[in-house]
């Protein structure tokens, strides 16, 4: 036997174990339930990867609801293109810009408290599948908003119905409450290299 033709057996030998693994583990994954998505971390792609997630949803004909908090001082991309499907997309964009630049503790908390009242409306709509929380993570961050509260409306949710929460330094109750966790690194950024944000990659 060629050396290459042994590496091809070793290969599939490698590959029959390991499918044998996934197809146990499918087997067992049998619970399906609403579930509690965080992300957080300094790197990018946190709500990038949310809304990717309500671009699969709406390819499942399922309603979504999005509402922004902090985020609002400039339109972005996602924001043109998921109010492009109204009757699918519950889009509201509640914040007034990032905190550095409006300098106003109070009506940030105005405006997160504003934020919330819309998200626990998506949360209390059985009809909507996914419930994004876009930049949630900052306003628990900051103390705009009672985390005790938040899990509580969260947790009182529809059985089916998914959330995600996006932004940097979630806090570890809302970490511990959620059924997956992922945590963007940073390991390089254009900005830092003196790169400005622009269309379709940061906004």
């Amino acid at each position: 036997m060629t050396e290459s033709a042994e590496r091809d057996a070793r290969h599939r030998s490698r590959m029959q174990r390991k499918k044998a693994l996934i197809d146990e583990k499918i087997a067992q994954a049998q619970d399906e339930y609403g579930l509690l998505l965080v992300h957080t971390g300094n790197g990018k792609g946190k709500s990038s990867s949310a809304f990717g997630m309500v671009a699969r949803a709406l390819g499942h004909g399922i309603k979504v609801g999005v509402v922004q908090f902090i985020k609002g001082g400039m339109s972005t991309g996602e924001e043109a293109f998921f109010r492009r499907f109204p009757e699918e997309v519950s889009y509201h964009v509640m914040g007034e810009g990032y905190t550095w630049d409006i300098q106003d503790r109070q009506r940030d908390i105005e405006k997160a408290q504003q934020a919330w009242a819309v998200a626990r409306s998506l949360l209390d709509d059985p009809q909507i599948g996914l419930v994004v929380l876009d930049e949630l993570n900052i306003a628990l961050k900051h103390g705009y908003l009672e985390l005790d509260a938040v899990l509580k409306d969260i947790e009182s949710r529809s059985e089916h119905q998914h959330v995600v929460a996006t932004g940097r330094g979630a806090p570890q109750e809302l970490i511990d409450a959620a059924d997956t966790v992922t945590e963007m690194s940073l390991v390089k950024h254009a900005f830092k290299s003196g790169v400005k944000a622009q269309k379709g990659v940061e906004f």
